[in-house]
């Protein structure tokens, strides 16, 4: 038994050809048990109702609110624990659900279609800013991460419960929600998937998401290991202290070993305020 979720905005041009593809793979794969809720996100198209036509449980929201509060409202209103949310830009093969299932059913907390294919590589400014995003991500999280902001995953409806209200609203959802899972130990598995090219216009602000799921990044490793940032920070300074130290060799002057000598204390204090966070989060928990 499956929940379908799939946020949407203004996506009438492509909403009828995902559903349908969604039935004709489901079906195929001997799958019966499964519904597809559409949460319409304040469209001013026919997105809603070319959904409801197709025989899809839409969801209405009055108007725009995002991309992870839409998936958080599928969510809570899913009939199903089994949840897998899927983009409706037809941009994920939804032949790729009954593998994601199969995978998951053998004990993975979350199943996520990692994207590949020349589509997925976008524009000159996406790869370096992708790249940076991921070099991110994985710091966080401590392990290799090919696609921490998939559309395109399983997971359910009970473990994700917990975790709604830390999950960003908008477009990082989905990378807060890998982060918030593998630091606190969840099992993650990574399938690779080829994306296609997507169908209307993109909703997708590339630097301003960028910088927004920047911050969400930082938030989450500040809410579930705050010592990590606290650490790279004071091991800048260390680093910083160093320089200027060898700066004055090289150079003969005093005003250098100052400043590494502050660079060192500012070190040791930036690590014991990491310290102090990580006693509070552990108190928190309790």
């Amino acid at each position: 038994m499956v929940s379908i979720v799939i946020p949407a905005y203004n996506e009438e041009t492509s909403i009828a050809g995902t559903l349908e593809e969604i039935r004709s793979v489901m079906s195929g794969a001997g799958i019966d048990d499964y519904e597809i809720l559409v949460v319409d996100d304040g469209s001013t198209d026919a997105t809603a109702e070319l959904a409801e036509q197709a025989g899809a449980r839409v969801l209405g929201h009055p108007h725009n609110v995002g991309y992870g509060r839409s998936l958080k409202d599928g969510i809570k209103a899913a009939t199903y624990d089994t949840i897998v949310i899927l983009d409706a830009d037809l941009t994920y093969p939804a032949e790729s659900i009954p593998g994601l299932l199969a995978e998951y059913r053998k004990g993975f907390d979350m199943v996520v279609a990692a994207r590949s294919g020349h589509h997925y590589g976008g524009s000159m400014y996406k790869g370096p800013l992708r790249k940076l995003l991921r070099f991110l991500v994985e710091f966080t999280a401590g392990r290799e991460v090919p696609d921490a902001n998939s559309g395109l995953r399983v997971f359910s409806k009970g473990t994700v419960d917990s975790y709604l209200d830390h999950l960003c609203d908008t477009f990082s959802f989905t990378t807060s929600q890998t982060l918030a899972y593998m630091m606190t130990g969840r099992f993650v598995r990574f399938i690779e998937t080829d994306y296609r090219g997507r169908v209307g216009k993109t909703k997708v602000r590339l630097l301003k998401d960028s910088l927004r799921t920047m911050q969400y990044i930082v938030q989450a490793i500040i809410y579930y290991d705050p010592i990590k940032i606290f650490a790279l920070f004071s091991a800048i300074m260390i680093l910083a202290a160093v320089l200027l130290f060898l700066a004055g060799a090289v150079l003969g002057i005093n005003a250098p070993y100052y400043l590494g000598l502050g660079c060192l204390m500012l070190s040791v204090v930036i690590f014991s305020m990491g310290l102090l966070a990580d006693v509070l989060r552990q108190i928190m928990v309790k």
